[in-house]
This record gives C-alpha cells, structure tokens and sequence, in this order.
C-alpha cells in the first residue's frame, strides 16, 4: 500500500536539501503514517486505516463515522480491511 493517508489524503511531498553553503539536492518529506484499528460502532465492526497523525486528530474531533463520509466524498478513502472478532 501506498504512503497516503486514508482520512486527509496527505502524501510524500518533495523538496530540497539545502547544504551550508546553498547547494540544493533533492529530497523526500515522508508523512508520519501509522497502521491503525478503529471499532465503527455504527456498522458493528472494527476496520483497519493507514492514517497520519493529522489523521487520528480529525477522527477524534470529527468521530470515525463523519470522518469517513467526509474522507469517501473528497476521494480519499478508496477501501479499508474490516476485521472479524
């Protein structure tokens, strides 16, 4: 799976290395990603999201469910493992 985050869409950004004495070389901004497991108490499951730490914010502030909805209409969220217990 790819370094994108299924809530925010936050990806690899690209920069440069900028040395003392301002020579510029490419480099890659990597995006704190985390594989997480969330209970979604509306469809009784427990789903598994590769998300950043903005992420888990949005979650927190929004809820999973708001979270996902706003995440599928923006095309972020393309799927997601459910989990059986």
């Amino acid at each position: 799976m790819s370094k994108i985050c299924q809530i925010t869409g936050k990806k690899v950004m690209v920069g440069n290395n900028v040395s003392h004495s301002k020579r510029r070389t490419k480099r890659r901004f990597k995006v704190n990603l985390f594989t997480k497991k969330f209970y979604w108490p509306e469809q009784d499951i427990w789903i598994m999201l590769n998300v950043s730490a903005a992420g888990i914010r949005t979650i927190n502030k929004l809820g999973l469910d708001a979270a996902l909805k706003q995440a599928e209409e923006k095309g972020y969220l393309t799927e997601f493992k459910t989990l059986d217990y």
